[in-house]
């Protein structure tokens, strides 16, 4: 089946003012943060935190594909070899599986560590390319199209030539064998995460380590599509006008409020960026099939950013699920981590009464109305959701 990721990039590439949106859920979060991956578990362990399971993570992993409404799944090797390799979730439908191609020191957030994310960032690949094509070490010709043939790839620039110079030739290295082996790759650039020489302008730094890097990278080397932090609009905007096949998108960050996941998606589209990954902030929705509904819908331009908010706890309310803020503080735009350690470089934002003027709130039906979708073909999926937006926003 032809994948939307697929159809989406050829589109935008030819018309970069094109509307259309990719949309990415990033649950690769086992190769950075132990049993605190999976996020909370809504029950009660008197009083004391207990956290998901890797099963029960998957399952959300299955759910979501099921829905459709991504375009690409984001997993560790580990998930990619039972979802994609044995279990062939993804042979069906419209979805892109990829996987964390490297796990670079400053993702190791195991608790208890404390200071891996504080020291300066080195180069490190647990995830070989043949293990995430098809399971092992070497992988005939034959065999490279089992797994994912799609990975993210990061680095992290600390402005200091000692530190960089190695991030550079790891990249380098991973970029001649994925050529070989034709595996594809997205670039996350980190903001520096421990720099001894801050730069001035995070924005304009990111931005020129990004062209200084891929201008010596013909074609077949370059990554599909860009994941950074988003900088605010004059960083974005520069940065998506530079080079027109460079396709620009922007990293969730923290969870925030809900106002922040669609406002963020919202202005960075305005200002350019066509993809967005969203990890924790799906992940630490009270329901994560909703928040996407949502999430799809602002990417789309079918709903803006508040009045998807006000839909969102709409749908809390019928479905009996308890918001983790009330409506008020979740129309509120906070200061957000941009990086897996939790420390920020996104100034702060101001409230949503100052977002632009929005229609009348939206209603949206519960999920629990919505058909089997496990079920359902991809062409299905897509109509039904076109036909229920338009019943919500006229």
């Amino acid at each position: 089946m032809e994948k939307s990721l697929d159809r989406k990039l050829a589109r935008i590439l030819a018309n970069p003012s094109c509307r259309d949106f990719i949309l990415a859920d990033a649950k690769d979060a086992d190769m950075a943060h132990g049993l605190a991956a999976p996020g909370r578990s809504p029950e009660s362990h008197n009083g004391e935190a207990q956290f998901r399971t890797l099963a029960e993570y998957r399952q959300q992993m299955r759910d979501i594909v099921a829905q459709g409404l991504v375009d690409i799944m984001l997993m560790s090797a580990s998930s990619n070899e039972v979802l994609t390799i044995n279990e062939r979730l993804f042979d069906n439908n419209a979805i892109t599986p990829a996987v964390r191609a490297n796990d670079t020191t400053d993702i190791w957030l195991a608790t208890g560590s404390g200071r891996y994310a504080q020291q300066p960032s080195q180069p490190f690949r647990t995830a070989t390319i043949d293990h995430i094509q098809c399971g092992k070490a070497e992988c005939s010709p034959n065999e490279r199209r089992l797994g994912a043939d799609l990975g993210l790839y990061s680095v992290t620039f600390n402005n200091d030539v000692a530190l960089d110079l190695p991030t550079l030739e790891a990249y380098n290295a991973f970029r001649i064998e994925a050529e070989r082996k034709g595996f594809r790759h997205f670039l996350e650039v980190f903001d520096p995460n421990a720099a001894e020489h801050p730069p001035a302008d995070l924005g304009r730094f990111i931005n020129d380590h990004i062209v200084r890097t891929l201008a010596g990278v013909t074609g077949r080397g370059r990554p599909v599509f860009l994941k950074i932090a988003y900088h605010g609009p004059a960083a974005m905007e520069a940065l998506a006008r530079y080079d027109r096949s460079l396709v620009v998108g922007i990293l969730g960050g923290s969870a925030g409020t809900t106002f922040d996941a669609f406002h963020m998606l919202w202005e960075a589209k305005k200002y350019g960026a066509r993809v967005a990954l969203y990890g924790r902030k799906i992940n630490n929705a009270e329901h994560q099939l909703s928040f996407i509904e949502l999430l799809r819908a602002v990417a789309d331009d079918q709903i803006e950013p508040v009045d998807a908010v006000k839909a969102y706890h709409g749908v809390l309310q019928r479905l009996g699920v308890r918001p983790h803020r009330s409506l008020e503080d979740d129309l509120q735009q906070t200061e957000t981590a941009s990086s897996y350690s939790g420390k920020s470089s996104v100034v702060k934002g101001r409230p949503a009464s100052k977002s632009p003027k929005s229609r009348q709130p939206a209603t949206a039906k519960a999920p629990a109305d919505a058909p089997d979708f496990a079920k359902m073909s991809q062409a299905e999926k897509v109509q039904w959701n076109l036909d229920r937006w338009k019943r919500i926003v006229g």
